[in-house]
């Protein structure tokens, strides 16, 4: 009995101290994305202008690699996200490597930058910062403050998808916002579908009055 006692306790100790460790790396990566979300919206109100709304992107002569090529930083900061109603706020930034979505939303590189015409597409993580999305509703109103000036949008559909499924990256033939993340948003471990949520851009004054 008391061999089985002291066996008892050793994996109690072993699984306590797994907890703390895992409770610690926790706690170091929010503390990591906490401090980057606060010096890339230090970054984003000095690259700001005292410049009124942005108009509707045009389309680019260039394609967003070449544009992109030429700017700071493989992460070039790209905005903050912020969706009112469901208090979502979050920056940008331009990748989408793992390293990148642990600490902000990452704009897809190979989709058209905001203030270019065309689906620009921002993935987050759903455990983080795009947790709130499971409440999107149709006609949510959605801001990307950029150092390009303020764009809006309104949700225009909300889809289920395969991870291998592209046709929610196609462009359209107008400028709008696409955020995807994983799904279901309770699922524990890779999930296995992704949550895909367009919204379409709209005038600021439209966004203001709701339409």
């Amino acid at each position: 009995m008391a061999v089985k006692r002291s066996k008892l306790q050793l994996v109690e100790w072993l699984l306590a101290s797994i907890g703390l460790v895992c409770l610690v790396w926790y706690g170091v990566i929010g503390y990591r994305a906490v401090q980057y979300q606060r010096r890339q919206a230090a970054e984003l109100e000095r690259a700001m202008e005292p410049a009124p709304a942005a108009e509707p992107p045009v389309p680019s002569t260039e394609s967003p690699t070449i544009e992109r090529s030429r700017q700071k930083g493989d992460h070039q900061l790209i905005g903050r996200l912020e969706v009112p109603r469901l208090g979502l706020s979050v920056m940008v930034v331009d990748g989408d490597d793992e390293a990148t979505l642990k600490v902000a939303a990452g704009h897809l590189p190979d989709t058209p930058l905001p203030w270019e015409f065309g689906n620009s597409a921002v993935a987050g993580h759903r455990d983080s910062f795009f947790r709130p999305l499971a409440q999107v509703k149709i006609n949510d109103v959605m801001k990307l403050l950029t150092p390009h000036g303020e764009f809006h949008y309104e949700v225009a559909s909300t889809r289920v998808v395969s991870p291998n499924d592209l046709s929610v990256l196609a462009q359209k033939g107008r400028s709008s916002l696409t955020l995807v993340t994983c799904y279901p948003f309770s699922y524990v471990g890779r999930a296995p579908k992704r949550f895909v949520v367009r919204a379409d851009h709209v005038p600021a004054e439209a966004a203001k009055t709701g339409g």
